[in-house]
């Protein structure tokens, strides 16, 4: 095995990438990370929203436990006494004590509070997550609405200020006297932001929401709103696709849920239909691996709500974004038509999640426009394909995912470094080492991804499973949000378009670009690589 010698920069001073995608990737990345470790509890709140609510799916059963849960029983004809009740009056204006059930103090209190902590511990840690949960409190009791965004903008800005005011007596405090400081400072600081939420950024939020659910309404009511798909469909490509969906669509979804019991909001980016309409048309007119590989990753797409999966797909013929775009519309104007929604979030955006949170009058609606969308972007990416196949022949472009399986192809019969693979930047290969790709031994693998869960998650998986078929061991294979990687990992995969923001979050580690985590040829090669490196370590030590 030959060795490639890799020219590497300076590794104290990294170059750090400063487009303008990376940066609004950055941003909308931290604001989905605030909600999406705790899509659970939006999902839980989506189930008992969809049980126990007035017009809820045991609505007729006459079970006592509906009114209770769902906050609308009278407490006096149920006669049930263990559970919260507060005054309320019917139309005729008879005054009585009605159930708060879960439903409301969910989506007021603990939803904002769980997005505010995460947004607070991502800034500051503990504390930080401490004092914006404190100041959330300030702008949920000050609004009538449910305070998502607010909750998203004082949960980081909260820790950053307490971050800030405990750098003016850093190391000045006398020993014995920290905690008295530190608890007394934090409670001070989240006190009076939380005042100051309370009379200055809850009305403001207020208002913003107004503007932003009256926009959300002007397009329906001029139906516009499919052609929000000519934003959505390139921005899900360019991997904004949780900043869109978690970061806006999702806050804004819940507000309109809460008062119509759906919203269509939550399937804008989570119909699994324009994915899948695209992989099935590869599965048939796609060629070389493109081809190959399609029919598994529909599966995955469409079941298992992996959406990342058919971006490259995209990618590697750009003008395949029409599919996208017409076949989103389509879904879009199947559920305007239907007054068609979900009661919460479908995350991940699977069938069977998307099924399991659509509301008994809108199955007709929701299973149409996931129908209608798939068929649509199948149709339009054939003809593409198909128009473009005897160009892509002629042209030797196989279907290829990789690179590297193109320059194999191309330069069959001639011997290639494992090394090479991983530190030479060509034409479309973005593998890059920064730090000595000779010497650095390789044993933390880590998978970063948008989210770190999903398609991360997929891909490390399957890498797992190939390093322990071919026997080696000592190597740790993970997988984590781009924003979460700290500089430890020995080697970096992300795909294509994340690997810019990689190599700004660990500097000094390699770093391999994928087209596709669920098959790429860039996997054996960091295989043979840890194998390669086992072996002269064994070998030394004889």
């Amino acid at each position: 095995m030959t060795t490639a010698t890799a020219t590497t920069p300076n590794a104290s001073t990294p170059k750090k990438p400063n487009s303008a995608r990376v940066h609004v990737q950055r941003f909308g990345t931290f604001l989905s990370n605030m909600v999406m470790p705790n899509i659970p509890a939006f999902i839980a709140w989506g189930f008992i929203t969809a049980l126990f609510i007035a017009t809820g799916w045991l609505q007729n059963t006459g079970w006592a436990i509906s009114p209770i849960l769902g906050g609308f029983g009278d407490q006096a004809k149920i006669g049930w006494q263990g559970a919260a009740t507060v005054l309320a009056q019917d139309p005729s204006g008879h005054t009585f004590s009605q159930y708060v059930g879960l439903v409301g103090p969910m989506i007021t209190y603990l939803l904002p509070l769980l997005i505010a902590n995460t947004g607070g511990r991502m800034v500051y840690g503990v504390r930080g997550g401490v004092v914006g949960s404190i100041a959330t409190m300030g702008v949920i009791v000050g609004s009538t609405i449910p305070m998502f965004i607010g909750a998203m903008i004082l949960g980081p800005l909260s820790a950053w200020i307490m971050k800030k005011v405990d750098q003016i007596w850093d190391g000045k405090i006398k020993a014995g006297f920290e905690m008295l400081v530190n608890n007394f400072s934090a409670g001070i600081v989240g006190m009076l932001l939380s005042i100051g939420a309370f009379f200055g950024i809850a009305p403001l939020v207020e208002w913003l929401s107004s503007v932003l659910g009256n926009a959300v309404n002007w397009l329906v009511s001029m139906h516009l709103l499919p052609f929000a798909s000519i934003l959505i469909e390139p921005g899900k490509v360019l991997f904004l696709n949780n900043a869109i969906n978690h970061g806006v669509l999702t806050p804004l979804g819940v507000e309109q849920a809460q008062q119509t019991g759906k919203s269509i909001l939550f399937l804008l980016e989570a119909n699994p239909g324009p994915g899948f309409g695209i992989l099935i048309a590869y599965s048939i007119f796609g060629l070389g691996i493109a081809r190959a590989s399609a029919p598994g990753a529909a599966l995955i797409q469409f079941v298992g709500g992996i959406h990342e999966i058919y971006f490259p797909y995209v990618l590697m013929k750009p003008t395949i974004i029409i599919a996208a775009i017409l076949g989103g519309m389509t879904g879009i104007a199947t559920n305007v038509t239907f007054n068609s929604g979900l009661r919460a979030p479908a995350s991940p955006g699977s069938i069977i999640a998307v099924l399991l949170q659509t509301p008994a009058d809108s199955f007709v609606g929701v299973t149409l426009s996931v129908v209608l969308a798939a068929a649509v972007s199948f149709i339009v990416a054939s003809i593409i394909l198909r128009a473009s196949r005897k160009r892509d022949l002629a042209a030797g472009n196989a279907g290829d995912l990789s690179a590297a399986v193109a320059a194999t192809e191309a330069n069959k019969g001639k011997s290639s470094s494992v090394l090479e693979g991983l530190v030479q930047e060509g034409e479309h290969d973005t593998g890059d080492a920064q730090g000595d790709a000779t010497k650095r031994l390789v044993q933390n693998i880590v998978f970063a991804c948008d989210a770190g869960m999903g398609s991360s998650a997929m891909g490390a998986s399957v890498l797992r499973n190939k390093i322990k078929k071919a026997g080696v061991e000592g190597v740790t294979v993970t997988n984590q949000a781009i924003s979460n990687l700290d500089g430890t990992a020995d080697l970096v995969i992300t795909q294509r378009e994340l690997t810019d923001r990689a190599k700004g979050q660990s500097p000094n580690s390699l770093h391999v670009s994928v087209d596709n985590f669920m098959n790429s040829p860039k996997y054996d090669e960091v295989v043979d690589l840890v194998a390669s490196q086992q072996k002269a370590t064994e070998d030394a030590s004889k």
